[in-house]
């Protein structure tokens, strides 16, 4: 049996590593498995999995993606997890965001393949919202508040006019274990657990609301994606929001660590979102409605405080 071919685009980041490990511990082993990688390339990671092809690929210019043609072959699904992805840094070279976040290097060298047999699972962000009202779907409109959330809108629109098939999940904040090479980023419950463990007030917005989503979770919706694929054989064309099923305040996400590890819930303080210049405007309700993934994938995420306690048990052990 030949097997298919994942190709994981910015595997070393957090969503892209927990991905590669996801499918490497599939039973049977049914994948071929590549990855591309910008900066550094992660001992860890290729110690864990050394039958992964690791790529070196430019976003911005596209080279590198000629030697995955000639090593590794045309993908059957190609899942980009690559952005620049922390609003600020967006805000400050807006280019920058643009280049790495809309896939043009990435969609022009698929359509040099054939067309109908790769599928494109394009990550994109609840950031395209605008955040004033609770719980969007779907079909309600894209009208994000920072470059970001821009640089994601014209991502799903540039995918959408120009792939045959694809999935664009917009995903609220991802949380979960660390990865087996542990990422620069601060990961948000670990975040958290480190601060209220050392015993100091810390504040917490209030009146900012998301749907965080377990990252195991979002890599069963992306395997369940990738089988479908695979077996039924038709065009996709799929837009769904990605997130956990409990709106939730940053003074809540704070207060559900705290219950877990038993903290004292005094040491958090609510404060205004509105209050504190972040250098970049942030939406402040961007809960999503997630009935059409649940409805469509038969997929049905933990709760948030589930996932935090998931979190919390695999780090104590790790």
């Amino acid at each position: 049996m030949v097997k298919k071919r994942v190709l994981v685009v910015g595997g070393t980041g957090y969503l892209g590593q927990h991905l590669l490990q996801g499918f490497s511990e599939i039973q049977g082993d049914p994948f071929d498995l590549a990855f591309t990688y910008h900066s550094n390339l992660p001992q860890a990671l290729l110690d864990a999995f050394p039958y992964l092809l690791a790529f070196h690929v430019d976003l911005k210019t596209g080279q590198g993606f000629e030697a995955i043609s000639q090593t590794f072959g045309q993908p059957d699904v190609v899942v980009n997890c690559a952005a620049l992805s922390a609003p600020r840094a967006c805000e400050m070279d807006p280019s920058a965001a643009t280049s790495i976040n809309v896939p043009s290097s990435l969609v022009t060298w698929l359509s040099n393949f054939k067309e109908t047999s790769t599928l494109l699972i394009q990550l994109s962000t609840d950031q395209v919202y605008e955040g004033v009202k609770s719980f969007y779907k779907e079909e309600d409109e894209t009208v994000p508040v920072n470059v970001y959330g821009e640089s994601k809108v014209a991502a799903e629109k540039y995918v959408s006019e120009k792939c045959l098939n694809f999935a664009i999940l917009r995903s609220s904040i991802i949380f979960g274990p660390q990865t087996i090479s542990p990422v620069p980023k601060s990961l948000p419950i670990q975040w958290i657990d480190g601060v209220l463990s050392k015993g100091e007030k810390m504040e917490f917005f209030h009146d900012e609301f998301r749907c965080p989503v377990y990252v195991k979770d979002v890599v069963t919706i992306i395997q369940v994606l990738t089988s479908r694929w695979m077996s039924d054989a038709k065009q996709m064309q799929l837009l769904l929001n990605v997130g956990g099923p409990d709106r939730v305040s940053r003074l809540q996400m704070a207060e559900a660590v705290a219950h877990i590890r038993g903290y004292d819930t005094s040491l958090i303080k609510p404060v205004s979102a509105s209050l504190v210049d972040r250098g970049v405007k942030s939406p402040s309700d961007i809960s999503m409605n997630i009935d059409k993934l649940v409805q469509t994938l038969n997929i049905s995420p933990i709760s948030f405080i589930d996932g935090v306690r998931l979190t919390l048990t695999t780090e104590a052990k790790s």
